[in-house]
């Protein structure tokens, strides 16, 4: 063989042995990262309640750092506040909550120690601490951190480490304390009312409902403050829509907040500083009676349901202004004092005219 073939050979043969090099080289690298990226997806905690462990959480903690620890227990069938305060609580925010927890999941190791806390805010000062219990046992016990281009932080209690974690829902945990609680005041057919009244400073409002057509009558206080002798028979500006109105105002009656301990609620003479509204539904399905009294802030005011917890709520102005109401809130509207009122108000934003003197 010639010395250049013999040269061509030994290259060919080195090229098929570096292939293999290669190769094998290319195949230890692939299976050392597959094995890196298998042992760190297992070395990531699984966080999330199971689904049939939901249903059996009789217990939530939520600490957030600029807010009160809330802690909410299932009592039979019904969930309660019972720190910082004893009430119903919202059982859709609770819902929501449990549903949540089914969601949470690790995503990313970022440390595997505690020396990252306090920049990640997953410490007892920053961080938000949330705790399910299925009777005694922990279910959950987590906090969550600083959320930002890498994702939202959490840690495991009691196990070092940082990590990004998905399907948590901030605003689900960080709710102020009113929020927490149950809303709802009433809860009624608008179609089922048969009778309402209204009585207030200005005097007895009347409605009565014969085969769906609504009357009124309206009896005034006199100077004393006292009801005259008889009603308005004749009411002829009353408005049958100005009443529905009001019974939609208050068929899914829900309060804005709560009245603080202490508030000066002006509820024991609701009548002289409010008003009370009371309801009947037919076919003896019962009476409602609501009770309006002082402003708390603003325009909202302070009411009390009859029969009710005792809790006093505070009403937007949009319903509690219909237990305040004087004549002509239940009135048509009067097209002459409309078009009058347009005027001035067309007049004061008006220009002056050349011809009147403003200089």
């Amino acid at each position: 063989m010639k010395t250049e073939q013999k040269i061509y050979v030994a290259l060919g043969v080195l090229a098929i042995a570096g292939g293999g090099l290669y190769l094998s080289k290319k195949s230890t690298k692939e299976q050392a990262l597959t094995h890196s990226q298998t042992s760190s997806s297992a070395d990531l905690p699984t966080i999330a309640v199971p689904k049939d462990d939901v249903e059996k959480v009789t217990k939530l903690e939520i600490k957030n750092a600029d807010k009160s620890t809330v802690v909410l227990e299932k009592k039979g069938d019904e969930w309660v506040v019972v720190t910082p305060l004893k009430a119903k609580a919202n059982s859709a925010n609770i819902r929501s909550v449990l549903d949540n927890l089914k969601e949470i999941k690790t995503k990313e190791s970022i440390d595997r120690g505690e020396a990252m806390y306090g920049q990640y805010e997953l410490n007892d000062e920053k961080g938000v601490h949330v705790v399910a219990y299925k009777a005694a046992e922990k279910a959950f016990d987590m906090y969550f951190g600083k959320s930002g281009s890498r994702g939202q932080m959490a840690r495991v209690s009691g196990k070092p480490g940082v990590f990004v974690v998905g399907g948590y829902q901030a605003y689900l945990y960080t709710r102020e304390v009113k929020n927490w609680r149950e809303t709802a005041v009433l809860k009624f057919e608008d179609a089922n009312v048969v009778q309402t009244t209204v009585t207030n400073a200005n005097g007895l409002f009347s409605f009565s409902k014969n085969d769906d057509k609504w009357s009124a009558t309206f009896q005034a206080r006199n100077k004393e403050g006292k009801l005259e002798g008889s009603s308005d028979k004749k009411w002829d500006k009353f408005e049958e829509a100005k009443l529905k109105d009001m019974l939609r105002a208050y068929k899914s009656l829900s309060a804005e907040d709560f009245a603080d301990s202490g508030a000066d609620t002006g509820l024991d003479a609701a009548e002289k500083q409010g008003g009370v509204v009371r309801i009947k539904l037919k076919d003896n399905a019962g009476d409602i009676t609501v009770k309006v009294g002082n402003a708390s802030k603003g325009t909202s005011r302070y009411a009390l349901k009859d029969g009710g917890d005792g809790t006093i709520y505070v009403l937007s102005s949009w319903a509690a202004e219909w237990a305040t109401a004087g004549k002509s809130k239940f009135e048509k509207a009067d097209p002459k004092k409309d078009d009058k009122s347009k005027a001035a108000e067309g007049a004061a934003a008006s220009p002056m005219s050349p011809e009147e003197p403003g200089e």
